[in-house]
């Protein structure tokens, strides 16, 4: 019995130990993890917006854009780059859940009128040489200056004019219903996206 009681004795702390060294590890890496995804939200935004003298990660709105399985709310981003006061883009993350590989993240930027002014993939899971082609510079060109009155939202291959991958037809349609798709929030929800702010974010 006594053995019993010394091997749970010793069991419980090396637990209670372990629970502490992964709890300072969290703590002790929680701000430079947080650090180094804002320094990539920064490049992306920067990659996509017009020419802003703000900070757009702090200049943001927050809208719901539906809800999930279980019924809660899912709200998507919105962040403003400005020019003298004055909103010159906005960029938003979309993500197209029907590529080859699985989602497809993308942040996607647009000036105030809802023309596209810069496209960057974020993550995805495409097939290296065929569907992981979207992220290359001919492709993501190929958005900039449409918007959802001089462009028809489809690959070509479905009667669209927008390129698709030879022998990856999925992975590129995936990306133009995905920022189809966020062209038409946009437009559905300008005002409230536009309205300003102050510049000092929600």
């Amino acid at each position: 019995m006594k053995e019993l009681a010394r091997l749970v004795l010793v069991l419980t702390l090396i637990a209670a130990g372990a629970g502490l060294i992964l709890s300072l590890v969290e703590r002790a890496t929680r701000e430079p993890i947080a650090e180094q995804r804002r320094q990539e939200t920064l490049r992306a935004l920067s990659a996509v917006l017009p020419p802003a003298d703000n900070s757009p990660d702090t200049d943001t709105v927050s809208l719901v854009v539906g809800k999930d399985r279980r019924g809660r709310e899912l709200q998507r981003l919105f962040f403003r780059g400005r020019k003298g006061g004055e909103v010159s883009g906005v960029a938003f993350k979309v993500v197209a859940p029907d590529g080859y590989s699985g989602n497809i993240a993308i942040m996607v930027g647009i000036d105030p009128t809802g023309t596209v002014t810069g496209v960057e993939i974020l993550s995805h899971a495409e097939t290296p040489g065929l569907g992981d082609k979207i992220t290359e510079a001919w492709f993501k060109e190929m958005f900039k200056g449409r918007n959802l009155d001089n462009a028809d939202w489809r690959v070509k291959k479905d009667g669209g004019e927008f390129d698709q991958i030879t022998g990856a037809t999925i992975s590129p349609r995936a990306v133009v219903g995905a920022i189809h798709r966020g062209l038409d929030f946009f437009k559905t929800h300008q005002d409230e996206i536009l309205a300003s702010s102050g510049g000092s974010g929600q």
